[in-house]
């Protein structure tokens, strides 16, 4: 027998197990690809799952731009083959610096990288998924193309589920060329008027990608790099004109480097830039903003980072900055999470703050719907994701 297929049977025997078992003294089933993530969440309690036996390309078809891989399977692997014929996941999914991440994972967190509030989030290229329910049931959902929806679209709604709904077993996703040219600008800049800048030319036929800018504690100006794609043409008629108008800004701009440019976004997608890395204090939190991209200046005594023209914006303050962070995140139109515990903190200790935002009741009603629906007898741990009952 296949070692994947065996590897599914060992599954479905783990959660007919804990099934059996009574409610009162069942331990859920924390499921964990590579690991890379565990830093995240709130809790991160239950017996260890891990996909690591599904591995394996199941089909790739480059002229149809999809490809079709086991949840275990490592993205390293995935983007390299991928790359031998130029295409690429073009959201920039994070590896954390982590060299097991894997492609499961990748979809069960939903998280994206630079060029996320350009080309589209992580649930934006899933075509479909099989997985593992908490009946032990092995469902299908999607399929190979982009236009194969008929009623709820399950598939994309396990992206961003955490592993709280089931274990995805194989994923099939939209994949992409590279873009014929490339470009980085660098500028020096406030906040503000970046934000401005950024609100402008979303609004202009521009190649614009990607965009960070960010800043030390308290200080006025900061650095903006803002990446361009696309053709040729357009990436070179582009940079005169933005320069120009980060000039009328009062800002300077200059164009970045390409090797430097690409590290730079590499260690921005990844959280291995200095901003990531080197907290201002040691009890610092890293906390996202995930907020309207027009929303104006946060005004923060704190190291910030934005990225997406502006829809996310990292903070680093302490966790008793949190109902001021989630407030201030409401009134912005969005919503803020604790993403990273001050350095040295496991993922399942309190770091003395709540980690998301409640959900109102409409929400919390479909979240505990949907959990009834794909796991009613809770053998998945949704401790991680405190907002599911």
């Amino acid at each position: 027998m296949p070692h994947h297929l065996q590897a599914l049977d060992a599954i479905v025997e783990r959660i007919a197990h804990v099934r059996s078992v009574p409610a009162h003294s069942r331990r859920p089933l924390r499921v964990r690809g590579g690991g890379s993530k565990d830093f995240f969440g709130a809790r991160l309690n239950g017996d260890l799952l891990e996909t690591r036996g599904l591995q394996g390309v199941v089909s790739y078809e480059p002229t149809e731009l999809v490809v079709t891989v086991r949840s275990g399977t490592l993205m390293s692997e995935l983007e390299a083959l991928l790359q031998e014929q130029n295409q690429c996941l073009p959201f920039e999914p994070p590896h954390f610096g982590h060299a097991g991440t894997t492609v499961g994972g990748l979809v069960a967190s939903g998280l994206s990288g630079p060029s996320r509030a350009s080309v589209g989030a992580t649930r934006d290229f899933v075509l479909g998924v099989r997985f593992i329910n908490g009946l032990g049931e092995h469902l299908t959902f999607g399929g190979q193309v982009m236009k194969n929806v008929a009623g709820y679209d399950v598939s994309r709604v396990l992206a961003g589920s955490w592993g709280t709904l089931g274990l995805i077993t194989e994923v099939s996703l939209k994949v992409l060329a590279f873009a014929p040219s490339e470009a980085s600008l660098v500028c020096t800049l406030g906040q503000r008027e970046t934000l401005q800048l950024l609100h402008g030319w979303g609004g202009q036929p521009l190649p614009l990608n990607a965009s960070c800018w960010h800043c030390e504690p308290g200080a006025t100006s900061g650095r903006l790099t803002v990446r361009l794609r696309g053709a040729k043409a357009a990436v070179q008629a582009a940079l005169p004109k933005m320069q120009a108008e980060v000039q009328a800004q009062g800002g300077q701009a200059q164009a970045a480097d390409a090797e430097a440019a690409m590290f730079f976004w590499d260690a921005m997608r990844n959280q291995q830039h200095a901003f990531f890395t080197q907290p201002p204090a040691e009890n610092d939190c890293l906390w996202r903003l995930s907020v309207a991209q027009t929303s104006p200046l946060l005004d923060l005594p704190y190291a910030q980072c934005v990225e997406w023209q502006g829809a996310q914006r990292w903070v680093w303050a302490p966790a008793a900055e949190a109902s001021k962070l989630h407030a201030l995140a409401r009134q912005a139109g969005g919503h803020a999470s604790l993403f990273r515990r001050p350095h040295g903190a496991l993922a399942d200790t309190d770091a003395g703050a709540p980690v998301f935002d409640q959900l109102d009741a409409t929400q919390q009603r479909i979240q505990t719907a949907l959990q009834a629906e794909f796991d009613p007898d809770g053998v998945f741990n949704t401790g991680r994701l405190h907002t599911l009952t």
